[in-house]
């Protein structure tokens, strides 16, 4: 490796050790040690060639995160055995824990274990683009045998970085949609359609920390609404979570209408979202734990079987979310009626509900200047995961006969075992019809694996599809409201010092919030932390 890409592997590193926002940090060992090809010569090849590589691949090591939903404890053995059998290559899948998965990535990355192909998040995506570590898969994507059936072309092309693609995005983004609990909304007196602007939002959350929406007598025991913290300040698109408060703010790196870099955290737009999040915070409207909560507490939370301490309003994923999220109520005992809102006001004039930069599946290049071993990874792992038919299928719904069938059969799913309101229904299925298959604890049927049918860039060829009427209510109704997220940069400083910046933002919020300090002596603070690195990644960027 070159001396520069190893010093900047290191800094990484460094940045996983003193921020939660991990998945930054890579090796320092050599990159075929993490590349791990078979260690046979390698037929020459240009990348991208579409003559199939005849590098003698027998095995990718893939890393993931809860994106696979076929895991340990749903059957994942059953979907590797098919995906190896379809595409005679040897499958090892590492599966880190969900929300540890960005700091799982960057140790293993840096201890040199072998990984060839990698899920990564946008914020990762950019900043690794930047070390060299990912193989620039440019012309092998522009001659995939996929290409011409991509419906939604933007999605990669807004991938690339100078004009160069280093990781592919099966599907679109998604992003998140504001729920809120029918039935509290009709305790307190008001309906969806009052919620206009933050003026009514606010005031729909004050009555849900001060009133009865739960029914259970007692004023002043629930919340208006949670959240997994206050921001996602190492997470694009950052305020997905949270977008009532901040509104038409962006606290991070962002073009302005000039397209000029900015900071966005420093603006008086997030500024303002930040006073009224103190504000929030002060009044009790938000549970006390939202600054600590990862997403799993916050979901917790609000669908819990005893609604005392729940809270009326939760901003979460759209579409396959929004049955998930009903389910999950139903399971509970608790009245699973839900209100997508429609962006008030002040969010709808900065374009609604953000639309998240696709996550990408990414190849580790080895650094010997032969792009065989490469190509042949795209071959085996990419190019087949969008073939419309049967791997597509293993990526899109999981196993046959396993996570859905064609064969005619009879199951039930119960629901709310052991509880009062327990329910079993049972369902029929002719030989030759498609259907999903329950869940590994019979409570549900299965949705979907890896790719969402319904955002997925390449439409199945087969026929299959199995959506249910809310998920695809709740696509239509993110699509109809939402806006593409800013472009995430990307650049060798922005990688040197993103760890800093993004613990010096929070903190910055957490004094504003949760210690009450005044807005402007806060940020000063910031500024004197960090701003010099603010000021040498905005120069970097903006001089490209």
């Amino acid at each position: 490796m070159k001396k520069k890409l190893v010093s900047m592997l290191l800094a990484l590193a460094m940045v996983a050790s003193m921020t939660a926002c991990g998945g930054t940090d890579a090796g320092t060992e050599s990159s075929a040690s993490q590349g791990g090809g078979d260690g046979k010569p390698a037929a020459s090849s240009d990348a991208g060639s579409n003559v199939v590589s005849d590098y003698k691949l027998d095995k990718i090591v893939m890393y993931v995160d809860g994106t696979l939903a076929a895991n340990a404890e749903e059957n994942r053995d059953a979907f590797e055995k098919q995906w190896e059998e379809a595409v005679g290559v040897d499958l090892e899948i590492v599966q880190p824990d969900h929300s540890g998965y960005s700091d799982a990535v960057g140790r293993a990355l840096f201890a040199g274990d072998r990984i060839d192909v990698i899920l990564l998040s946008a914020g990762q995506y950019a900043e690794y683009a930047s070390t060299g570590i990912l193989w620039d898969m440019t012309a092998a994507y522009e001659n995939a045998s996929f290409k011409d059936r991509i419906q939604y072309p933007a999605v990669n092309e807004r991938k690339k970085i100078d004009g160069k693609l280093y990781g592919f995005a099966p599907a679109y983004g998604n992003g998140a949609v504001t729920y809120v609990k029918k039935a509290w909304l009709d305790k307190v007196g008001m309906k969806a359609e009052d919620i206009k602007d933050f003026a009514s939002y606010y005031e729909m959350l004050k009555k849900f920390s001060t009133e009865d929406p739960d029914g259970d007598g007692v004023n002043g025991n629930t919340y208006g609404l949670v959240a997994s913290g206050y921001a996602k300040l190492n997470e694009a698109p950052y305020v997905m979570y949270m977008p009532e408060f901040w509104q038409d703010a962006y606290p991070s790196f962002y073009q302005d209408a000039s397209g000029k870099w900015i900071d966005g955290f420093q603006t008086e737009a997030s500024k303002a979202a930040m006073k009224r999040l103190r504000q929030a915070y002060v009044d009790g409207v938000m549970h006390p734990d939202t600054y600590k909560f990862s997403t799993s507490d916050a979901r917790k939370s609000w669908f819990s079987a005893d609604q005392v301490g729940s809270e009326g309003v939760f901003t979460y994923w759209a579409g396959n979310w929004y049955q998930n999220l009903t389910d999950y109520l139903n399971d509970n005992g608790v009245d699973s009626e839900l209100v997508m809102l429609p962006p008030i006001k002040e969010v709808a004039a900065a374009g609604g509900y953000i639309n998240r930069d696709a996550p990408v599946w990414c190849i580790i290049d080895d650094g010997d200047g032969d792009n065989s071993r490469e190509q042949a990874i795209f071959d085996a792992f990419i190019d087949t995961m969008m073939d419309g038919d049967k791997v597509q299928m293993l990526w899109t719904y999981g196993a046959e006969d396993v996570h859905w069938s064609t064969k005619a059969e009879t199951f039930s799913i119960t629901t709310n075992k052991g509880k009062d309101n327990e329910k079993t229904t049972e369902y029929t299925f002719e030989e030759g019809q498609f259907h999903l298959r329950p869940n590994s604890a019979g409570t549900k049927l299965w949705s979907k694996n890896a790719i969402d049918p319904t955002l997925s860039l390449c439409a199945l060829t087969n026929g299959n599809y199995a959506p249910t009427d809310l998920i695809v209510e709740g696509n239509k109704f993110f699509l109809d409201n939402c806006y593409d997220a800013p472009l995430t940069p990307s650049g060798e400083k922005l990688t040197e010092y993103n760890g800093d910046i993004v613990t010096a933002r929070e903190k910055c919020l957490a004094a504003i919030v949760q210690e009450g300090k005044d807005v402007e002596t806060a940020m000063a603070e910031y500024v004197s932390s960090v701003g010099y690195a603010v000021d040498e990644i905005l120069e970097e960027l903006n001089n490209k």
